[in-house]
């Protein structure tokens, strides 16, 4: 029995010496405290990183700009500083934009309001299953809240409740995958471009309680329906389902 032990007990790599703590691959309950094992992989982790961090290193030294504090302070006073034109679109504009993306997509509804001067605020109801809360400045989307299509959108004096999250986490966890989409449609020079793909993104949520997992097939897992959509195929996948 003695010999049958002392077979299973594995012995430390040489190739990755970390001293005395070698002798915890000696322990014999190996799977519940699988420590020496953790170590090694962190070890391998760390070597890699300092590897690429070396070569990134010797590449951006490679690119480096040999500019001293007073050449950039007299090329910065030089240079004519551009002008944000994409930045103060009119609001005619803004509005036939919006027009046009509620005329594409029959299910879904698109009410435009400005409560705060020229900056655009959009109440997107999709179909009878949620309701998003858009926050523009001009054609860039700020901000969007997602809530289920029973839940006050609004507050007590009747304006757009931009702040407070819906009380299903169903919808939360939609509210951080548009989030996610936003840093992900980005566009400055075309931002019509940007909203007509992130609403275009939001509508393939028409089928939210409907449409399986792509990857494991079921509908539901803890609870809670595939809420990602993929950005090019805007299939359905659970949040773990994903990675």
């Amino acid at each position: 029995e003695l010999e049958r032990l002392s077979n299973l007990v594995g012995k430390p790599s040489e190739n990755h010496p970390l001293h005395n703590s070698g002798l915890l691959s000696l322990d014999p309950v190996q799977d519940k405290t699988p420590l020496y094992s953790q170590l090694l992989q962190a070890y391998k982790w760390s070597n890699k990183l300092q590897y690429h961090a070396g070569l990134a290193s010797g590449l951006l030294n490679q690119q480096s700009l040999k500019r001293s504090a007073n050449q950039m302070g007299v090329s910065a006073k030089r240079r004519p500083k551009a002008q944000p034109t994409t930045l103060v679109l009119p609001p005619q504009y803004v509005d036939d934009v919006i027009n046009r993306i509620d005329r594409m997509f029959p299910e879904m509804s698109i009410q435009l309001s400005r409560p705060n001067g020229t900056s655009a605020m959009l109440l997107v109801t999709l179909g009878k299953v949620l309701k998003v809360i858009v926050v523009m400045r001009s054609l860039f989307i700020d901000r969007t809240i997602v809530k289920g299509y029973s839940e006050n959108v609004y507050t007590e004096d009747g304006k757009l409740d931009i702040w407070s999250k819906s009380n299903y986490q169903v919808f939360q966890k939609v509210t951080d995958h548009a989030t996610t989409a936003l840093l992900h449609y980005q566009l400055p020079q075309m931002p019509d471009v940007v909203v007509r793909s992130f609403m275009t993104w939001l509508r393939s949520y028409i089928k939210l309680f409907q449409a399986p997992c792509q990857r494991c097939g079921k509908f539901l897992q803890d609870g809670l329906p595939p809420t990602w959509r993929d950005f090019r195929t805007l299939e359905a996948f659970h949040d773990t389902c994903r990675q």
